[in-house]
């Protein structure tokens, strides 16, 4: 246990307590009741535990500390201040809460500052933690030289009734990832008052069902906490799950213990009796230099350590050899009738072996029809983390929390499937994900009414919409194997998350001349052109075969240009002459999409015609699915023909 001394007048972890305090007070706003409860813990495990250097913060090796309870990030930000983070001054402590400082309500990942994830909706960084423990575990595994990097995690009650926490606790303990190390802030409080208004269950047992080990303190005895530590980072085959009983508000005897402590400023009052409380007689914010000193020091315990791993690196490799082998390969490409989620499948046979040391795949137990295993490779498993492809089981949402966890953790591209329709219980971590920026792609498979027979439950409509309503999220859903292998190079560039929209059953090859431009990078291109057009169709995925079956049909009888819009958000980013050239002329615009209207518009303008699905779907045959909703050459040649 560290031994340096700070005068005995001090506590010391009440310089946490009234930073914490401070920092709500002066904002006006904040979550003081978790910092003042788990400050013990906190100042335990970054003084004897966890290893990191403030003064290199990207240390490949350190140790990850995550705040699932993001609520109290006030803990968080006063602990990176007096440990000496360089991005973390006391003006940023000054400033919490307020614009264009890093000290957000929430914590926003940000690893040069110590901020190593976003968490805040409850659940999330547990399941976060998960990914990067099981990263640690794969470079360990690979690299016996790389030590077994360990994730600690503060959680509060509101993320374990969270279900993506027991999603992620379930993989965890399924995993035995013994390097992950789960602290719970006990404290039987949320913001509606005491937790058994909402739940009754037996945390340690459910956990331990899960395959955890646990273990219960006191949360405010620094013996207890030391004891219950030593015992977490032991664990040989299993993640630990350690309860640490708390009092919310700890130190502020007026408010301490109830719910009024949660998420509201102390008030002047309050904050002066817990000076008095903390015998603490500095006015806000200044912190003398012997506590600062000692805070320092933590952690010089771990120069050993850093000095053998400094040089190691988790960036990732170039992407470069893989995008040149599709290249090569779509020029090989014999325009078969294909359907996306086969044409993905081959794709990854190509990349996966170039990229077999940083691409991790997944499925939520959907593998054989998501397509998303590679034949090259293996299947990580408890006895065996060498491999890399991840049964997450039937947990979308933790799976897509995870993905984010390997993302941050460094060296890895996630990618994980399930169906678009299913983009619905991993949407949480989805967005999260293109907040932080991570590199992840998501294998959408079933993207349409063009499943079929699985029926309306299965059946994605508003669901492009809606991802493509995420700002900082790429949507492509590629029209054949062409623009799939296209849609790949795409998601392996791009740096933050890819959705790729596929579908069940085969497509028509898109008609277009066989060169390495990736024609899908523009968003948007001319597959028919015709430089006076009395109409112009926009078309995705599936409906672009479609689309050429209407002008098919049409027959010449009219001047038609054909545009294949495989990804929105890459069009609008054109240059505007561009995007006029598409859309500036005075043809009738049709869209073809076999989902809703939503999102559209800005293509269509006022008299445009829509072909899509603006209900639920039908449970039948995909072609008698596509007729009910009228989405057959015949019926859309006949609407073009009688509009003009």
């Amino acid at each position: 246990m560290n031994t340096i001394k700070i005068p005995k007048q001090h506590n010391p972890t009440a310089a946490l307590r009234i930073l914490a305090a401070d920092m709500v007070e002066k904002a006006k706003s904040g979550h003081p009741g978790m910092p003042l409860g788990m400050a013990d813990v906190a100042y335990t495990l970054f003084k004897d535990f966890l290893n990191y250097n403030p003064a290199d913060p990207l240390w490949a090796c350190r140790d990850r500390f995550v705040l699932s309870a993001g609520h109290g990030s006030a803990l968080l930000y006063a602990m990176l201040y007096l440990t000496g983070y360089e991005q973390m001054p006391i003006t940023q402590l000054q400033h919490f809460r307020q614009a264009h400082a890093l000290t957000a309500g929430h914590p926003e990942y940000h690893p040069t500052a110590g901020i190593e994830t976003t968490t805040g909706p409850l659940g999330q960084g547990i399941a976060n933690a998960v990914g990067m423990a099981l990263a640690a575990k794969i470079r360990h595994e690979r690299n016996p030289q790389i030590p077994l990097v360990k994730i600690y995690v503060i959680c509060g009650d509101g993320c374990l009734m969270e279900g993506v926490a027991q999603e992620a606790i379930s993989l965890a303990g399924h995993l035995r990832l013994n390097n992950l190390i789960l602290l719970f802030d006990d404290n039987s409080i949320s913001i509606d008052g005491n937790t058994s208004l909402a739940t009754s269950e037996d945390h340690m047992t459910r956990v331990e069902a899960a395959g955890w080990r646990t273990y219960s303190i006191s949360g405010h005895s620094l013996q207890e906490i030391y004891a219950g530590l030593s015992w977490a980072v032991s664990a040989d085959n299993k993640p630990s799950f350690l309860a640490c009983k708390t009092k919310i508000g700890y130190g502020a005897p007026n408010k301490q213990g109830s719910a009024a402590v949660h998420g509201s400023p102390l008030g002047g009052a309050e904050i002066n009796v817990l000076r008095q409380e903390l015998n603490w007689v500095h006015p806000p914010f200044i912190i003398p230099d012997e506590i600062l000193a000692h805070y320092h020091s933590f952690a010089s315990r771990c120069y050993d350590l850093y000095a053998k791993t400094k040089d190691i690196n988790f960036a990732l490799p170039e992407v470069n050899q893989a995008i040149a082998a599709l290249d090569e390969a779509k020029l090989k490409l014999t325009n078969q009738k294909i359907a996306t989620r086969k044409a993905s499948e081959n794709a990854l046979n190509i990349i996966a072996p170039i990229l077999d040391n940083c691409l991790l795949g997944g499925s939520a137990d959907l593998t054989s029809s998501n397509l998303t295993k590679a034949s090259c490779q293996k299947a990580i498993n408890s006895n065996d983390y060498s491999g890399n492809y991840i049964h997450y089981g039937v947990r979308e949402h933790a799976m897509a929390a995870v993905m984010n966890g390997l993302s941050v953790f460094g060296g890895f591209i996630s990618y994980g499937g399930t169906f678009l329709c299913f983009a619905d219980y991993a949407r949480p971590a989805i967005r999260l994900a293109a907040l932080i920026n991570c590199h992840v792609i998501y294998v959408f498979t079933h993207d349409s009414i063009g499943l079929g027979e699985d029926g309306p439950t299965h059946q994605a409509v508003e669901h492009l919409a809606s991802l493509r309503a995420i700002p900082n999220l790429t949507v492509i859903r590629p029209a054949d194997e062409t623009e799939t292998f296209e849609a790949w190079q795409i998601a392996l560039q791009n740096k933050s998350p890819t959705v790729l929209a596929l579908s069940r059953q085969a497509t028509l090859p898109v008609v277009r001349p066989k060169n390495q431009d990736n024609l899908t990078a523009l968003g948007a291109y001319i597959v028919l052109d015709n430089r006076t057009p009395e109409v112009t169709i926009f078309a995705s995925g599936s409906e672009v075969g479609l689309a050429q079956q209407v002008i098919e049909k049409i027959n010449g009888a009219i001047n038609i240009r054909l545009v294949s819009v495989p990804c929105l958000e890459l069009f609008k980013k054109q240059p505007q002459a561009y995007i006029d050239d598409l859309l500036n002329n005075n043809s009738l615009k049709i869209v073809i999409e076999a989902g809703i209207r939503q999102g559209w518009d800005w293509i269509l303008g006022r008299n445009g015609i829509f072909f899509g699905v603006e209900e639920f779907g039908i449970s039948a045959p995909c072609a008698d699915a596509y007729t009910h909703f009228g989405l057959t050459p015949e019926l859309i040649a006949a609407q073009i023909v009688k509009k003009l």
